[in-house]
């Protein structure tokens, strides 16, 4: 095998791992907003009367890292496309990807969530046409305490795509100068050592700088502590693959990676339970405490990141039927999840039913919905567009259009 058939190799296996990664990545995104509905305190659209503590334990496992993740992989197929294609030719094709879903997510999809929460906590009494027509009604003067700037219009869980774009089109935007810095990088900076000890720095600098002032929001105006650490993490994914011996590093490192990850987990769980005795408020806010919290948190984020990767490479780098059919049908499914589980808990909840019927049951009902919804988008023309996908092809496609039937890798876009 000559060098170009090689490095050809290589870039077929890690584009094979983000897909598998992206598929598994919101499976887990699924299953957490399941979660929400029952775990105890931690408050979402709509409860269940039976909520679980032990549940915080589970869920803050994927807690630090699940939407990290998921901005990790999209910096990784940006960086990509960026090579391949011109940079105003991936901006055009992030937009339509991106904004189209979101304007019609928030619309059409995102509109029964914002019912049925404000039916359930009793902020109205209407019937859900009544609701609508004020729900888009940018000048609506219903409910003004609970509007926006475009009135009562919401993105939901959909808050992941408005800032995905904004991330997309400035590293798209600063691609020759991004491009030039990757160039530069040191090499020894490749070692996973100093790899992840830069980043975790770089990011305790954020957690310690913006965090206690500005609590995460995702109304995208004022949600700084977010911006920095998600763009943080997209510029980690935009290095790892212009720098492919990174990720090499990462798989022979993942055993060590995967250690330390657990530990801090094992360290947020043991003070959540008060191993560490109880502590009095000025302490609590002491510079020295929140640098040792800022070191577990962060140290945690990113060595389960690390390791993720590093296991993904080594066991993820094949094309299955099936990751390519869901890699396809992933932002439909992001899409439709969340209204789907809303949707049908409310309609269960009235049937006080064993929760792990209940369980169940909304997990069928959110993986056949998805699967049936999408099933549905892919066979309607007019639909595509407003899912993500791509028109199906009369005449000649675009240059990145015709690339994607044959490249595995701009699969990723239909996941953005």
């Amino acid at each position: 095998m000559n060098q170009g058939d090689f490095v050809k190799e290589q870039q077929k296996e890690r584009f094979h791992a983000l897909d598998n990664l992206r598929v598994l990545a919101f499976g887990v995104l699924i299953l957490y907003h399941i979660g929400m509905f029952y775990v105890l305190d931690w408050g979402w659209h709509i409860k269940s009367d039976t909520q679980f503590g032990w549940l915080q334990d589970v869920m803050l496992l994927t807690n630090q890292w699940r939407m990290s993740l998921l901005f990790l992989i999209s910096a990784m197929v940006l960086g990509v496309l960026l090579k391949r294609y011109p940079q105003w030719t991936v901006v055009r094709e992030r937009t339509r990807r991106l904004l189209i879903p979101l304007l019609f997510g928030m619309v059409v999809i995102v509109a029964p969530q914002v019912f049925i929460e404000g039916t359930v906590n009793e902020i109205f009494d209407v019937s859900f046409f009544q609701f609508y027509g004020q729900y888009v009604n940018p000048v609506t003067t219903w409910l003004p305490e609970h509007q926006s700037a475009i009135g009562l219009l919401t993105w939901n869980h959909l808050w992941f795509l408005p800032y995905l774009f904004c991330y997309s089109i400035i590293i798209a935007i600063c691609y020759p100068l991004l491009a030039r810095l990757a160039s530069a990088w040191p090499a020894s900076l490749d070692k996973p050592h100093f790899f992840m000890t830069l980043i975790i720095g770089l990011t305790m600098v954020v957690w310690l700088a913006l965090r206690q002032d500005y609590p995460t929001t995702h109304d995208l105006v004022n949600d700084w502590y977010s911006h920095a650490k998600y763009f943080l993490v997209m510029l980690t994914g935009f290095i790892i693959v212009s720098r492919p011996v990174i990720w090499s590093q990462l798989m022979t490192h993942r055993r060590v990676l995967l250690i330390v990850a657990m530990v801090m987990y094992a360290v947020i769980i043991a003070y959540r339970h008060d191993a560490f005795g109880s502590l009095s408020e000025d302490e609590q806010n002491s510079p020295r405490f929140l640098l040792i919290v800022a070191t577990v948190v962060v140290t945690n984020h990113w060595c389960w990141l690390g390791a993720i990767l590093g296991y993904g490479k080594k066991y993820l780098h094949y094309r299955g039927a099936l990751t390519r059919y869901l890699n396809t049908a992933i932002l439909p499914y992001y899409l439709l999840h969340q209204t789907l589980i809303v949707v049908c808990a409310y309609w269960l909840m009235p049937l006080a039913l064993p929760v792990w019927i209940e369980f169940a049951l909304i997990l069928s009902f959110t993986a056949l919905g998805c699967a049936a919804g999408y099933e549905l988008v892919r066979r309607v023309s007019w639909l595509r567009p407003c899912f993500g996908l791509r028109q199906k092809a009369s005449g000649q496609a675009s240059q990145i259009d015709r690339a994607e039937t044959v490249k595995a890798i701009a699969k990723g876009e239909n996941s953005a």
